[in-house]
């Protein structure tokens, strides 16, 4: 699949705030937002929680079919499509260890697929007038 880098970005984005939404205990008892705990870390802490899932999921990302995306919406692709491209990148993993990596990173490639903004028509590209 041919995603823009803003696309991949917000993706891996979204991903990385679901993580650290499942790892931080405020955010699941409701004290705060996963925004809120995002902004709140340092950039080198971003950069870290980024960089250990972007060799997870871009390559998954990249992996995935084809598909035609129309203005307004956001690439869909079937669970089928996802399992495949996720267990094309698993690696030599066996038995119980590879199924578990196989559900957990189908699950995480969902999760990013849904932070994917709509896709813009490029050709209706609007420029603000304080530019």
């Amino acid at each position: 699949m041919r995603f823009t880098e803003h696309e991949l970005t917000a993706a891996l984005t979204g991903a990385a705030k679901s993580v650290l939404a499942s790892q931080d205990r405020d955010i699941r008892k409701g004290r705060r937002t996963a925004d809120a705990a995002w902004e709140a870390l340092t950039k080198f802490e971003r950069f870290q929680i980024l960089d250990g899932l972007g060799g997870q999921l871009l390559p998954v990302l990249v992996g995935l079919p084809d598909v035609e995306v129309p203005v307004g919406e956001r690439p869909s692709f079937t669970d089928a499509q996802i399992t495949t491209a996720v267990e094309e990148r698993l690696g030599d993993e066996r038995g119980v260890r590879r199924k578990a990596l196989l559900v957990a990173r189908v699950a995480l490639v969902k999760v990013a697929l849904l932070s994917v903004p709509p896709r813009q028509d490029p050709d209706a590209l609007i420029v603000p007038d304080h530019l």
